[in-house]
């Protein structure tokens, strides 16, 4: 692509063998990307008939294990990685979209929890196949500054999941039971399914890499070894821990400690709001500082914020206030999301052509520790909220010293 212009955008390969028009490609991205958040949100308002479906008294935490199990089938998505560069993006999409419909059906129809749970650990792996399958795609096909705003574009209607989910929840409770509820994701899964079979593959044969575990283990090893990396890799793990916590507790938070059933899909919503417009201001102040200084700036916050939610804790009774705590909350997961991109930035920073297991690594790490340590969690909360107020502060302490320690950043400032 010729132009008199210096900055214009050179097409990749792949873009220019493209046959889909980009608003399609922008609009069909964020749907496979959407499955992951749907997957959760949607049901969350259900839990409350699915206790009573289940058999388990109305303070029981059993639920969250639902959302705890989804979360850590991501774990699956470094093999994925791996499989993706050897043989391309379509076949981990064409196994993907079935393990998730698959799981997700199965959740729905299953008799007792234990299937349930296997179920949603599968439909996790699937969840993780399609986004990371998804993501490359994406990178394959655009680089640097349009890259950025088709991710952009493609996060911004991701982002709406978490906020109109819930309320689509509520509606299909009005009229159905928490089965249908279930159902709804692996129904919008067949759609974009078969959408995505009008996807051409972004991976040409001869940019693929051989399977050979010898140097896969390698270049683990090299990972493994790169201190910013796993410095940054363990900020994010550790905030997932408090996120994943509260995700998976939230309906039982609202509906059985604070006994407002009806307030779920108002709050749940409105802290998902808080949650974009932290992301959108954190694209700017990374922009005109760096990554670096509003990463610490952003866990300062954290921290300070956890820190004054434990101190009303204590000293008005837990649960504190309903208003003063989501308020919290919105202000503790929306600094928690801004800071995801700048931390994945800089484990990533010195990755080179080890960038695609690097990635996987990453995702996870954060995904499955994140989510298993956050399941503990959320086993604690039986009549208070104590036990996730003291984890946003104690995770949020070990987080800030992890990033004001990080002197090779701070030497360039």
């Amino acid at each position: 692509m010729k132009s008199n212009d210096s900055r214009a955008v050179v097409e990749t390969p792949a873009e220019s063998r493209m046959t889909m028009k980009p608003a399609e490609f922008i609009s069909l991205s964020a749907c496979t990307m959407m499955l992951t958040a749907l997957g959760i949100d949607i049901m969350l308002p259900a839990f409350a008939q699915l206790r009573v479906h289940l058999g388990l008294p109305a303070d029981s935490t059993a639920t969250a294990k639902i959302i705890s199990f989804f979360f850590m089938g991501q774990i699956a998505q470094i093999i994925f990685g791996v499989l993706s560069d050897r043989y391309g993006r379509l076949p981990i999409l064409r196994v993907g979209f079935p393990l998730y419909i698959i799981g997700g059906i199965v959740a729905a129809l299953a008799p007792r929890l234990e299937i349930m749970l296997a179920a949603r650990f599968a439909a996790g792996m699937g969840a993780s196949a399609v986004f990371m399958a998804t993501i490359a795609g994406v990178r394959d096909r655009f680089v640097g500054n349009r890259m950025a705003r088709i991710m952009s574009l493609i996060f911004t209607i991701f982002l709406c999941t978490p906020v109109i989910a819930p309320f689509l929840g509520v509606a299909i409770l009005s009229v159905s039971s928490w089965q249908a509820v279930f159902l709804t994701p692996p129904l919008f899964a067949v759609i974009v399914f078969l959408w995505s079979l009008r996807l051409e593959e972004s991976l040409p044969r001869e940019q693929r890499v051989q399977l050979e575990w010898i140097n896969t283990g390698r270049s683990v090893r090299k990972v493994f070894s790169n201190r910013s990396f796993l410095r940054y890799t363990a900020i994010t793990t550790i905030l997932f821990t408090a996120l994943s916590s509260y995700v998976a507790s939230s309906e039982y938070i609202v509906g059985e400690i604070y006994g407002q059933p009806h307030l779920f899909a108002w709050i749940f919503a409105g802290i998902g709001l808080v949650m974009s417009l932290c992301t959108l201001l954190n694209a700017r102040l990374s922009l005109k500082y760096g990554a670096h200084r509003v990463i610490k700036w952003l866990l300062s916050s954290y921290t300070l914020t956890g820190a004054l939610l434990l101190l009303c804790t204590f000293l008005f009774g837990d649960p504190p206030n309903i208003v003063v705590f989501f308020i919290a909350c919105a202000l503790l997961l929306g600094i928690n999301l801004a800071v995801e991109p700048n931390s994945s930035a800089l484990a990533l920073e010195q990755m080179g052509n080890m960038a695609g297991m690097a990635s996987s690594i990453y995702g996870t790490s954060f995904f499955f520790i994140g989510a298993s340590l956050g399941s503990f969690i959320s086993q604690l909360l039986h009549h208070g909220v104590l036990p996730l107020v003291i984890s946003f502060f104690l995770l949020g302490l070990i987080t800030v010293f992890l990033a004001l320690s990080d002197r090779r950043h701070s030497a360039r400032q």
